[in-house]
């Protein structure tokens, strides 16, 4: 349960970046190229997995769609599908 509250809160000042900008990719444009900042996670699991597919930082990132809380992102010539969750754990 803790660890629920303190992902829920991590998330929320991701979301309310007081400047305004873009601060994960949940939040992205689609057809935007974004650099990836970091990689936000509680879970290293989750880190490994977003690492795999290309996702680390100083990487570009790009959405190429959005349907149901389901991104399609283009990572190195790739395309992968995510959920939204680890769309808000890629800071941008």
């Amino acid at each position: 349960m803790e660890n629920v509250i303190n992902n829920t809160l991590m998330n929320s000042a991701v979301a309310n970046d007081v400047t305004g900008r873009i601060s994960n990719l949940a939040q992205g444009e689609i057809n935007t190229e974004y650099t990836i900042k970091e990689i936000l996670a509680n879970d290293e699991e989750l880190k490994s997995f977003l690492f795999t597919l290309g996702c680390y930082e100083g990487e570009k990132i790009t959405i190429i769609s959005e349907l149901a809380e389901n991104y399609v992102i283009s990572v190195k010539d790739a395309r992968y599908s995510i959920d939204q969750e680890l769309a808000e754990a890629i800071i941008v």
